[in-house]
Formats: structure tokens, sequence, C-alpha cells
């Protein structure tokens, strides 16, 4: 029996850019854990940005953030991920030498950001709603960050991953978060990092855990339980990386629910098995 749910936000609960969640999920949320089943949010999403989200639900459910480098739930922190400084200088300058590139770095509790454009600032303070600290010099980075990303307003082209990841990938994990957007993390940082603490701490199996993603950030969590869903518009990698694939998460929770938590029965009604 399940007794874990864990699914990335955008492109996965998140289509076609939404920037609110569907409002079908929070009482999916609340049936899930009157069966004892956890749900736990796990995203390149900042936290405090995750729990705005998901403020109707947010005391019944666990988040996990920053692709792993923040686990929190009811406002605990079970563990928080850090870079050097010294890293964490090199990757924004980088970042903001490079044209047409914009960075945040990620705090527990806000964004550093220095916008470029005007285009970013809104996109960061009013279409995604993050909360963020806009400097003007990278000295006044003083918080430890755990996460920093790069964004390119027309998308990650193959040529832009392939030059982040031979400036950085032998420093750190360079991934794909999104259509636009690059996330650098520590070597141990992933969403399966934060998919283990909830496992240890509430004595939960692999096999009694279903995830669900569509991006290159989700594969280590993907890889990590028996039960794992891509989407079907995720890229190839990404759908090697599941057992399963479906159009939204939404129908597989129903089932789940109306299974009585057995994801078997889920399976055999609905699903076919990869090749």
């Amino acid at each position: 029996m399940i007794k874990l749910v864990a699914s990335d936000l955008d492109g996965t609960l998140l289509l076609n850019g939404a920037q609110s969640l569907p409002e079908e999920l929070f009482p999916l949320i609340k049936k899930l854990k009157e069966l004892g089943i956890l749900f736990v949010a796990a995203s390149g999403r900042q936290y405090a940005n995750m729990k705005r989200l998901f403020e109707p639900v947010a005391d019944e459910m666990a988040f996990i953030s920053e692709n792993g480098g923040l686990a929190v739930q009811n406002e605990k922190v079970l563990y928080q991920d850090s870079f050097p400084p010294a890293l964490v200088k090199e990757l924004v300058e980088a970042i903001y030498d490079r044209k047409g590139a914009e960075f945040t770095c990620s705090t527990k509790d806000f964004y550093y950001i220095r916008p470029k454009t005007a285009h970013y600032r809104d996109l960061m303070l009013n279409v995604v709603k993050n909360n963020c600290r806009d400097i003007e010099s990278f000295d006044e980075i003083k918080e430890p960050c755990m996460k920093v990303a790069v964004y390119e307003r027309g998308g990650i082209q193959e040529e832009s991953i392939r030059y982040w990841r031979e400036r950085f990938g032998d420093k750190c994990t360079v991934v794909t978060s999104g259509f636009a957007w690059v996330d650098f993390v520590p070597f141990e940082t992933n969403k399966a990092r934060g998919l283990k603490e909830y496992q240890k701490r509430f004595g939960i199996k692999p096999e009694e855990c279903v995830v669900f993603g569509d991006e290159y950030n989700d594969i280590a969590m993907l890889e990590s339980v028996p039960y794992s869903f891509a989407m079907a518009h995720a890229k190839p990698g990404v759908k090697r990386a599941a057992a399963y694939q479906t159009e939204r998460v939404e129908l597989i929770l129903e089932k789940l629910i109306r299974a009585g938590g057995d994801i078997e029965e889920v399976l055999r009604e609905c699903i076919q098995k990869k090749a």
C-alpha cells in the first residue's frame, strides 16, 4: 500500500506555464491524508513560493524545495544544503556576465537577484511571485545559498546547457529545470535525497511511494522508487527513467484514492507498463 506521494510542480502539476494549481488538487491532498498517505511537493522552486501555491493544504503535506536543497514540514526544517560562498560568487558572476542570462541565488527565505531587464524583475516578483532581495553588488550575498539558477528568456538551448556543464560540471550538478532554467546544486543534492529523508522519518519503504516528474531534475527521484510516473510530454531521457507515464497527476491520485492506496489496483485499471 502507498504511504507517500511526491510530485514535481512546473510541467507536472503546473501545466502550460500555469502559476496556480488546479483547485481539484487540494481536496485530493486532504483525502490522501485521510488514507494515511503523505503528499510531498518536490520542486526547484523556493519554499515560500511553494507554500503560497499550496496555501489551503500547506499544513497537511510536506515540501522538498530548491531541487532537494531544503526539506520542510509544518515549518520544521529537516535539512538544508549550501554551497561554499566562493563558488556562489563564481556562479552568479559568470551568469551575470553572460549575454541574455539572469540568475537567482536561493536562500531558505528569499532569492538574491540582480535583474538586468525589467522583464526578469517582473517575472520573478509579479508573475512567479517569489520572495526576492534585489542586490547591487555580489558582496551583499551573505546568507547560505543552496542553489543557483540561470534563466534565459528564449529557452535553454543545447549550446547553453553544454556551456554551463563544461564550465561548472566539475564543481556541482548542472541540470535543466524547465524550459528556460538551468540549476546548479551541490553534488549530493537532488529530490531523491529529500524523498529519502521523509522515508526515514516516517518509516516508509521505496515501494510504498509514488512519484511524478517531467524534467531532468526529476530523474534521481523517478529512479529511486518502483512506482514512478513521467508526464506524457516529458523528454525521452526522463521517460526512460520512469516506470510509467501519465497525462495528468490528478487522474492517478483520484484512482489511488478510490483504490484505498492500492497502487497495483490502479496499474491494473489504467496503466500499461512501458517496454
